[in-house]
């Protein structure tokens, strides 16, 4: 494995209330300097991607609006880890926010990254079973529609055109092989 580059110099070129665009100068172990860009997300302490069983062989999904592509997508409940909070805990809270569920088991599945050349974002992979009813308010603008989808037909989601999401697709296939033992 190769050294990591040495960060010459950080510097922020733009920032919102949700992102920060930082141009870091480099100098590799050979010598070479180069000067990258990359996102960055504001005030960030991690996210959450849940895989919500309701039984042993359906998903809860969610359908809400996607400002990225401007249409409403169907894709796994997520959302960001408060300050000092676990990320099972955050798992559980949002899953009360958004589907109206909480769950008895919670396990972390894998941490995956989204465009790592070019985005400072992870995003924890959380697998929920033994869901029981339970609503906490949160924020999203509207009501969310609940989805049950058979875990075992991800093909037929994707076929459908309404979840496009690499991290929803990623996690829904890492928790059916762990699901199935494949793990």
């Amino acid at each position: 494995m190769p050294n990591r580059p040495k960060i010459l110099k950080q510097t922020v070129i733009a920032q919102t209330r949700q992102f920060c665009i930082e141009a870091l100068d480099l100098e590799f172990s050979n010598g070479e300097r180069r000067q990258y860009e990359r996102l960055a997300r504001s005030a960030s302490h991690g996210a959450v991607l849940i895989v919500p069983m309701l039984d042993p062989d359906t998903v809860l999904l969610v359908r809400e609006y996607a400002a990225g592509i401007h249409r409403y997508e169907l894709g796994l409940p997520k959302g960001k880890l408060d300050a000092g909070e676990d990320m099972l805990d955050a798992a559980n809270r949002e899953l009360k926010e958004e589907i109206g569920y909480g769950a008895a088991k919670l396990r972390h599945l894998h941490r995956v990254s989204l465009a790592p050349a070019y985005l400072e974002h992870t995003i924890d992979i959380i697998l929920a079973e033994e869901l029981y009813p339970e609503k906490l308010v949160g924020d999203e603008p509207e009501e969310l529609q609940v989805v049950p989808w058979p875990l075992n037909s991800i093909d037929t989601l994707l076929a459908s055109g309404e979840c496009s999401e690499a991290r929803s697709i990623a996690a829904l296939y890492i928790a059916l092989a762990h699901l199935n033992g494949r793990d």
